[in-house]
């Protein structure tokens, strides 16, 4: 949902012809979860570490959520993680496609380390997606 807010004005420019109702359904849907296979080792990436096939484009930032078609590359959403001790921040969101989009307006957020480790270890597990429509 906030990917939408931070994308929606944005979109708007781009897809003028679509209706308000087409473009909606497009924003909820633009992105989907990354899967445990594409991703490896889970802690590793998502504290800003992730395999090299995935590093963001030669940005340096990690990629938090793919595509809805099933490819992560095809529409990533990116962030620059920086992991302490105490916190995991995510900032700086963009998405790499868009390069003239410059910085989304969303976060940063910033994350109690031990809690976020221990969110990573045992997610939770959906049986439907929220924000489906129908």
């Amino acid at each position: 949902m906030h990917a939408a807010d931070a994308t929606r004005d944005l979109w708007r420019q781009e897809n003028a012809e679509e209706t308000e109702a087409e473009q909606e359904d497009f924003l909820l849907t633009q992105h989907d979860g990354l899967g445990v296979c594409e991703v490896g080792d889970p802690l590793r990436h998502f504290l800003g570490d992730p395999a090299p096939e995935l590093a963001g484009y030669g940005t340096g930032a990690t990629p938090i959520l793919g595509c809805s078609c099933g490819l992560w590359g095809c529409w990533p959403l990116l962030t620059t993680i920086t992991a302490t001790p105490a916190t995991v921040t995510w900032s700086s969101f963009r998405q790499p496609f868009r390069k003239e989009w410059g910085e989304l307006p969303l976060g940063p957020y910033v994350f109690a380390r031990p809690a976020y480790e221990a969110a990573i270890a045992q997610p939770v597990r959906l049986t439907e997606d929220p924000l489906r429509r129908g």
